[in-house]
């Protein structure tokens, strides 16, 4: 009787070793929510960086014919105008200067202004002016500076007249020389005179 008892004891629990084997296996857990990835960043090449060159110095400061004008020192009293005008030798080569320069006026518009141009201050100022001297050469070599003075009185002698007033100074420097303009800072206020004295040219110290 109690093998019979151990027998179905043991059965059972064969049976259900046996059954524990069919049991399926527990479900996979369901997936989370997907997150997207982010893109991958795109990469542009940076263009080369290109450097300009500076200039080189004085390379357009000196104009063509070689020479540049400066307006220099100046005076004014009792309406007689005494200016100096310098000119540099700004290129390479030695620059000859003799006599006198031609000389133009002209406007803020750039228009001519109608004077006579005469050499000296004879009939404009009762006193030298330095616009007397005897025409010498003058040879510049590169960096040297010449002028020539100008004399001039500012004088109203007939109202109905207008008054020329000069603001640019067109000169040749020697002939066959190309002219070169200095606009002025302080202008060449004739009145109605009509009338400048220019002085030759004369070296100067730098």
């Amino acid at each position: 009787m109690t093998r019979w008892v151990l027998g179905v004891a043991g059965a059972v629990v064969v049976a259900g070793a046996v059954a524990g084997c069919d049991v399926p296996p527990a479900p996979a857990a369901a997936p989370g929510p997907s997150v997207p990835r982010p893109p991958a960043p795109t990469v542009t090449a940076s263009p080369p960086t290109v450097t300009a060159s500076p200039p080189a110095a004085g390379a357009s400061a000196c104009p063509e014919g070689g020479v540049r004008l400066l307006e220099g020192a100046g005076d004014a009293a009792m309406g007689l105008r005494v200016a100096d005008i310098q000119l540099v030798n700004c290129g390479t080569q030695p620059y000859v200067l003799e006599g006198y320069p031609e000389i133009r006026l002209l406007d803020r518009k750039r228009a001519p202004v109608e004077v006579a141009v005469q050499h000296g201050g004879d009939g404009i100022a009762a006193a030298p002016t330095g616009t007397e001297a005897d025409p010498q050469r003058v040879e510049l070599r590169p960096g040297q500076a010449a002028g020539f003075g100008m004399v001039w009185r500012n004088l109203v002698t007939d109202s109905a007249v207008p008054a020329a007033e000069g603001w640019v100074l067109d000169v040749t420097p020697r002939p066959g020389a190309p002219r070169v303009e200095l606009e002025l800072h302080h202008s060449v206020d004739l009145g109605n005179t009509g009338k400048l004295g220019i002085g030759p040219w004369k070296a100067t110290a730098r």
